[in-house]
């Protein structure tokens, strides 16, 4: 596809790598345009392809010919419909039909050992077993109940023959001994019903719980395999795979990640396809932008319609490589300038800095390159290394509002402990994507976050840690519903679940993907709207607060 002129030119992330042999950084940006040609793609995607669609990365590369024309490129990563090559869209790197039998052959084995783990995770007797141990859990507290009931009048009735002792005669004695060996015969009586039952109950479930261990034994051994034969695929495949760069060098990824193990699919993703295949057709690649599209990804963090980096693992280190030699046709901004942007301080004092936190930016960096812009690293650069900086408390990245540091450890304890013990004050302000109906209440709802499906929080009676959300109704939008929050606690996520989960308000925040919201719309309409607290130094109360931009 051919494109006219020159659009808009905002940059709204950059691509960056060191080139492995000047030791420059290399950027390549992902511009408004690049984003405007990655949204025509996703209606093209919804259009062809169903709902429910396992979801995946895709991306566009906007280039430029030898001739000056632009040019659009489209790619996906791994296989699309099973195919690793489609009409109309950037074909895999080369290396891939070399192991094409082999792949074919262990993709076989792959999904048939897939299938048999599945028809292991779903045996019958893990539902019979959890069915069974529910019942016989709930029959075994009814029989303590009421043997507990049987004891309690069994005590009542020694201690009042016990009473009568002196009152009797001699020869009432021995009456009275039998009638406290029929007590202590009966607690005997109900301790073997008990130990008869749970004898009944183990013989049910032990060949159960024996099924159960021996299926997941099996699917430990099954697991194993799987890994052995992706591992060995993957070999295979990274020594086959051969990378060409803007000066025109191949190394296939074996030569390239020459330290620690790589990651399964590294050489499949968009942005290697995208800039390979510019390198070998040589175009001039301008902007670039990838997508999640389809169902979200499993530990819930892309979600379909959100452009999102370079992944860290499996297309960060090969940045610098890809983007070596590339002639462009501008200058990129200085990370300085473009780092100091977008904040914008609000109390400051030899003490304290707070801070009107931006919607899309980490309170504090992350681990990776594609993570290290953030807050207090923008901070950090705008005040030099005069004193270090101390995040006091976390606003999440797509949540907007006051941001809280500490210029010293003291304050930072100080502020700390009055975190910890709820002596700080937080209001926020919400669009609901719905009508609410109730007035204002309390949210008492335990959250958990399941280690294999971050950074997503649910509720969990048993597992989830005490959250408690105060919220007030401030009006009507149309549609929508204007709530003050005060949290009571600082659960990661909290206002967000208990905004979204039924047993909560039941209507996600107006933007928040992640809990079920699907209007369109720019940001999460979440911000913190005001912070109360305690002066490290003076003990005066300082109280906060900064518009709401929605």
């Amino acid at each position: 596809m051919i494109l006219a002129s020159d659009g808009n030119q905002r940059v709204s992330y950059w691509y960056e790598g060191i080139c492995p042999y000047s030791g420059q950084l290399l950027r390549l940006p992902r511009t408004l345009d690049a984003e405007a040609i990655a949204q025509n793609l996703m209606q093209e995607i919804s259009l062809t392809q169903p709902d429910g669609l396992e979801g995946k990365m895709y991306g566009v590369l906007l280039a430029e010919s030898a001739t000056g024309e632009r040019v659009i490129l489209k790619a996906f990563s791994g296989l699309l419909k099973g195919k690793s090559q489609i009409e109309g869209w950037v074909p895999p790197i080369a290396g891939r039909e070399k192991v094409a039998i082999e792949e074919s052959i262990t993709l076989n084995k792959l999904a048939l050992i897939k299938q048999e783990l599945i028809e292991l995770s779903e045996i019958s007797e893990r539902l019979e077993y959890e069915q069974k141990s529910l019942e016989y859990a709930s029959q075994l507290n009814i029989l303590r109940d009421r043997h507990q009931v049987f004891k309690q009048l069994r005590q009542a009735k020694r201690s009042q023959l016990l009473a009568s002792l002196t009152e009797l005669e001699t020869e009432l004695e021995l009456e009275l001994e039998i009638a406290l060996k029929n007590l202590d015969i009966e607690s005997q009586r109900e301790k073997m019903v008990r130990r008869d039952f749970k004898r009944d109950r183990d013989q049910v479930l032990l060949p159960l719980q024996a099924a159960i261990a021996a299926a997941d034994a099996k699917m430990q051994v099954l697991k194993k395999q799987r890994r052995e034969l992706s591992r060995t695929l993957q070999t295979q495949m990274h020594n086959a795979y051969v990378l060409t760069n803007f000066a025109g060098e191949t190394r296939s990824l074996r030569e390239l990640i020459t330290e620690g193990a790589m990651p399964t699919g590294m050489g499949d993703c968009c942005a290697p396809k995208l800039l390979h295949y510019a390198a070998t057709q040589d175009l001039i690649p301008l902007a670039m932008a990838e997508f999640w599209w389809g169902n979200p990804s499993p530990d819930g963090y892309k979600i379909q319609g959100e452009f999102y980096g370079a992944c860290v693992e499996r297309c960060q280190p090969l940045m610098g490589f890809l983007l070596s030699g590339r002639r462009s046709t501008s200058s990129p901004p200085p990370i300085e300038n473009f780092a100091k942007q977008n904040f914008q301080l609000i109390y400051e004092d030899e003490y304290l800095i707070a801070i009107a936190k931006p919607p899309e930016l980490l309170s504090v960096p992350g681990r990776y390159l594609d993570t290290q812009d953030s807050v207090l690293s923008r901070l950090r650069q705008y005040f030099g290394n005069q004193r270090e900086l101390y995040p006091v408390h976390r606003l999440d990245r797509q949540t907007s509002g006051i941001l809280l540091f500490a210029r010293d450890q003291d304050s930072l304890r100080n502020v700390s402990d009055q975190f910890q013990k709820r002596e700080i004050h937080k209001i926020y302000e919400a669009l609901l994507s719905g009508k609410l109906e109730c007035q204002e209440g309390l949210i008492d709802l335990p959250l958990w976050g399941n280690p294999e499906n971050r950074p997503r929080q649910q509720v969990d009676l048993q597992r989830g840690k005490p959250s408690v959300t105060k919220f007030r109704l401030l009006g009507q939008e149309d549609n929508y519903s204007r709530i003050e929050f005060i949290p009571l606690t600082g659960r990661t996520h909290q206002l967000r679940v208990h905004s979204a989960d039924p047993r909560g308000l039941g209507i996600p925040i107006l933007g928040d993907r992640l809990y079920g919201c699907q209007a369109s719309t720019s940001r999460l309409h979440l911000h913190a709207r005001e912070l109360t607290f305690r002066h490290p130094r003076s003990l005066k109360l300082i109280h906060l607060q900064i518009p709401v931009p929605f």
